[in-house]
């Protein structure tokens, strides 16, 4: 594996990012009372949904154009490094459980593998190749959707993930936090969202790894109810996988559909566990078989196989 080279003037490069910028006024941050400190953290912090609120005509584009893919049977990928991969890994982990995605059908990549959600990996972030060679391991195609994740707009590793997604045909969102981005620039869909300089200079993790989760957060959310993951705002597509997540669906079936505890354990019981059938079973008075049809045929979408069952 080569590493991208450091650019001679990567300091002055950095210099000129936001997000890294020196805020003098908190230069005694250290020698002041803890509650004080905290008052201005979550001061900062306030400021980051305002931010996050300037981009959402570029966020809805990118949704709409991430939730057309995955529509057609693509995946959505996301690639960073540091903070910016682990909350990519992140939100990709709890699609699952959350909407019932297939396995692999939201990934997240991080520079260096595995090992890096927990400790440094020195130089991933630097190796653009590094990222053509993860999503080539994935066998990226054109129904595929690759997000690039990085607060500095700069990181090799999302750049490179973007640019070469975006040679394959994929679509290509990238999410940064400092204008004129490179990032967004390699991107179909660019992201901008400008939060400034942090609390502790260079410390995206904090006011930038916020906005990411805040983004990410509705990126994979929106497109699954582009998809028919939810019914209204109910996580019809559940995976009950321990008693809370039981107990969750009983509570979503009775929400969607007003019947007694009885009906609903039956309900279930007589589609597997899965949620989304068991309501239209009561809402459509279908047994398991025709509800499980009635969905395929809809893709997955309750509103419509609701809608074709009644005729």
């Amino acid at each position: 594996m080569t590493s991208t080279p450091h650019h001679p003037d990567l300091r002055s490069q950095l210099e000129t990012l936001a997000t890294e910028a020196f805020r003098p006024e908190l230069a005694e941050i250290d020698r002041m009372p803890t509650l004080d400190i905290a008052r201005a953290m979550n001061g900062e912090d306030a400021t980051v949904p305002a931010a996050v609120a300037e981009r959402l005509p570029e966020i809805a584009a990118a949704i709409d154009a991430v939730a057309a893919r995955m529509a057609r049977g693509g995946r959505l990928v996301y690639a960073g490094a540091g903070t910016a991969g682990r909350l990519g890994v992140l939100d990709a982990s709890e699609c699952p459980p959350t909407f019932n995605t297939a396995p692999g059908q939201v990934v997240g990549l991080i520079a260096g593998g595995p090992d890096a959600m927990v400790t440094s990996v020195e130089g991933a972030e630097d190796s653009a190749e590094l990222a053509r060679a993860d999503l080539d391991a994935l066998g990226l195609t054109a129904d595929d959707a690759v997000v690039g994740v990085s607060a500095s707009g700069r990181t090799p590793y999302a750049v490179g993930a973007v640019e070469h997604a975006r040679a394959l045909g994929a679509l290509t969102v990238g999410l940064a936090c400092n204008r004129g981005s490179a990032l967004a620039s390699a991107a179909e869909h660019g992201i901008e969202v400008v939060t400034g300089p942090e609390l502790i200079t260079g410390s995206t993790r904090l006011k930038a790894g916020t906005a990411q989760k805040l983004v990410l957060n509705m990126l994979s959310t929106i497109t699954m109810i582009r998809l028919g993951k939810t019914y209204g705002n109910l996580m019809v597509d559940v995976r009950a996988s321990n008693e809370k997540l039981r107990a969750r669906s009983r509570r979503i079936v009775a929400l969607a559909t007003g019947a007694a505890d009885d009906e609903i354990e039956r309900a279930l019981t007589a589609t597997d566990g899965e949620v989304k059938h068991a309501i239209l079973t009561l809402l459509a008075d279908v047994d398991g078989p025709t509800a499980a049809r009635l969905l395929e045929d809809s893709g997955g979408h309750l509103r419509a196989a609701l809608a074709a069952a009644r005729g």
